[in-house]
């Protein structure tokens, strides 16, 4: 029984560590609790410094890049770098030193002393890493808010022009911590370990370009730092498998049917955009719903039914430019578990989005369902909702329906919108924010540009009306709603690994959703 206790704290600790996410200021208060408790920094630095080293044994053994190239700077995230190089070297790497900041804290300068007494090169110059297998980017850490500029930037635009990989401690030197923006010049980095918690900006859509694969080097922080300064209820969490895969309903009751599994309506469709219903009906089949109706253009009823056999399709009338013109009235939105609207459904009719919006259910809205809640009083619109409304804009619309452009303080606009629509926003950059109307936002590590490609939302939207529609009575919308964008994401990436980063066009996309679930260990 003790062991048994004792293996479930290991695994609710590691669930914490691997959601929260932390600002610079939240770190430092974070460490400062630590070193006030009676942790030394060196004692800290040294372990940091060998997890660091075995991690990077284990990217890049010795046998196949013996030549490291360390470049270290003059606070703590240097002193780091210098335990590595060390540590590194009493494996028999080769070991090169840059330092381009000579004046250094009295802890880093002991550590290069040291480094020295052993032999290793150190010199001034960018040059002597050069020749390196692997170079280890220990410039700056977290904190950073000053530009880089001169000497320095030039040095790390000479780097970045190599084709080594590049290791970065914590953040890639010049990336800011809590917004991800590149502070005049950034190092482009291979890896990035970051160390103890994940750092916000490491999240966010700036830092993509930099950060290369994230690791996150746990050095066993006490959880109760963590929420001493975060509280119980974080601002901000990072959507992991295992939080993700408690929403998706892959394990039935078995003696459930098919009225027990949930009851989805899809409406949308027009004679200019055929297929975006299709692809939101198959991102439904895909959740296991128990039934799915769709409601579109009576001329698209025979192209739905070949492509979706099981749901049942209604036509209804069209304007002239193909489009819905209403919906019969033996519809009864009330009926159903949860309602999607908008794709492909044009702007040139709101209709059908009064009516939706009066229903008392689960209602995800999308494209240009978006689009035409924007003409309307949108604030007033969601705030006289009382069932949940999910909206699943990307930045173009998002623009459209708040009047607010997204900027390097995107969480923030994301959160106040989310608030005062009283609404769920799904965010759709790169990597995919969720905002709930109270509560911490979620943001989705996982992303591909294999899904840059028209109709990918629309099997987004698709996953949620499924997934909302077989909700069981203890679940919270916004764990839904993170079950689905992950399960999106990891569907995106498994077609990726299939076919490359050339495009993972939608049907496939569709296809691996299964498979990318049967994959997970």
């Amino acid at each position: 029984m003790q062991d048994k206790n004792i293996e479930q704290h290991i695994n609710e600790r590691f669930t914490q560590i691997q959601k929260t996410v932390v600002t610079a200021q939240q770190m430092r208060r974070i460490e400062s609790r630590i070193f006030k408790a009676g942790m030394p920094v060196s004692a800290l630095m040294e372990k940091v410094g060998g997890l660091i080293a075995r991690r990077i044994q284990a990217l890049y053994p010795y046998g196949d890049m013996p030549r490291i190239g360390i470049l270290a700077g003059p606070g703590h995230n240097g002193g780091d770098a210098f335990v590595v190089a060390r540590e590194l070297y009493f494996q028999g790497y080769e070991i090169r030193l840059c330092r381009p900041l000579p004046r250094s804290k009295d802890l880093t300068e002991q550590h290069a002393q040291y480094a020295a007494s052993l032999g290793m090169e150190i010199g001034q110059g960018v040059d002597v890493l050069q020749s390196c297998d692997v170079i280890v980017d220990g410039l700056f850490g977290f904190g950073l808010e000053r530009g880089i500029e001169g000497a320095i930037a030039d040095l790390i635009h000479q780097l970045n022009t190599w084709s080594q990989p590049v290791i970065s401690i914590d953040l890639p030197s010049g990336i800011h911590t809590d917004t991800g923006a590149v502070l005049g010049a950034a190092i482009q980095a291979t890896h990035t370990l970051c160390l103890g918690l994940w750092k916000l900006g490491l999240l966010q859509d700036q830092s993509l370009p930099y950060s290369g694969h994230l690791h996150l080097i746990d050095f066993d922080i006490p959880v109760a730092d963590i929420n001493a300064v975060l509280g119980d209820m974080p601002d901000i969490h990072r959507m992991t498998s295992v939080t993700a895969k408690k929403g998706l309903p892959t394990q039935r009751h078995p003696n459930t049917h098919k009225y027990r599994q949930g009851h989805c309506l899809l409406v949308g469709g027009s004679q200019k955009y055929a297929g975006s219903i299709i692809l939101s009906a198959l991102g439904a089949r895909a959740t296991g719903v128990g039934m799915m109706t769709i409601a579109v253009p009576a001329s698209l009823k025979p192209l739905v039914l070949q492509s979706v056999p099981e749901a049942l399709v209604i036509g209804c009338p069209e304007t002239e430019q193909g489009a819905i013109a209403s919906l019969p009235p033996e519809l009864l939105l009330d009926s159903f578990n949860a309602i999607a609207y908008g794709p492909g459904v044009t702007t040139e009719t709101n209709a059908i989005l009064s009516a939706v919006l009066a229903c008392a259910c689960p209602l995800v809205l999308d494209a240009d369902g978006i689009n035409l809640l924007a003409q309307y009083r949108p604030l007033e619109t969601l705030q006289a909702r009382l069932a949940p409304t999910i909206l699943t804009p990307h930045p173009g619309e998002f623009k459209r329906l708040f009047s607010d452009k997204p900027s390097q303080e995107l969480l923030s606009v994301v959160r106040r919108a989310a608030q005062s629509s009283n609404a769920y926003i799904v965010y759709k950059g790169a990597r995919v924010i969720l905002a709930p109307p109270q509560g911490a936002v979620w943001i989705n590590p996982d992303s591909t540009p294999a899904l840059a490609r028209g109709g990918s939302g629309d099997v987004l939207t698709g996953i949620f009306s499924g997934l909302l529609s077989q909700r069981l009575d203890d679940q919270a919308t916004s764990e839904i709603l993170c079950s689905g964008i992950w399960w999106h994401a990891q569907a995106g990436l498994f077609a990726a690994r299939q076919r490359t980063e050339l495009g993972v066009d939608p049907l496939t996309l569709c296809q691996s959703l299964i498979s990318a679930i049967a994959s997970q260990p």
